[in-house]
């Protein structure tokens, strides 16, 4: 990797890591701050797809309703790649969920994509995903 390239990854790196911090903290327009206006999202619960920033915020509060109070919103591994202007990060993630029958740890699959606008990495699209169980 390049020193340019090694850069961008470890700012894109830093911005996950707010981003996760801003959802343990419930802190909305900490989640919000680096993601386009047309940001996509592909997620576990319904909707499986959003569109748009306004869209993504509506989701929040199904996901702090099912967490404990603070929510658990663990980067496990996270690997990121950079270029000059487009990035993506996959990762392990854990949360928990609170049910009527107690809680549980939930692992899932977290793969973010990005795009340098105007010099700032940007959050396009979040996917979401569990591993299938038959």
């Amino acid at each position: 990797m390049t020193t340019s390239q090694t850069h961008d990854a470890g700012q894109v790196r830093e911005l996950i890591e707010q981003w996760a911090d801003a959802v343990r903290r419930k802190d909305i327009d900490g989640i919000l701050r680096h993601h386009s206006p047309d940001f996509v999202m592909f997620d576990v619960p319904p909707p499986l797809q959003c569109r748009g920033i306004d869209a993504y915020r509506e989701t929040w509060p199904l996901f702090f309703g099912a967490s404990p109070q603070p929510p658990v919103f663990d980067i496990v591994d996270l690997t990121v790649m950079a270029g000059a202007d487009v990035a993506f990060a996959f990762a392990l993630m854990r949360c928990v969920l609170v049910t009527e029958a107690g809680s549980s740890d939930l692992d899932f699959r977290l793969t973010i994509g990005l795009r340098k606008i105007s010099g700032q990495w940007t959050f396009m699209h979040e996917h979401h995903s569990v591993p299938a169980v038959d």
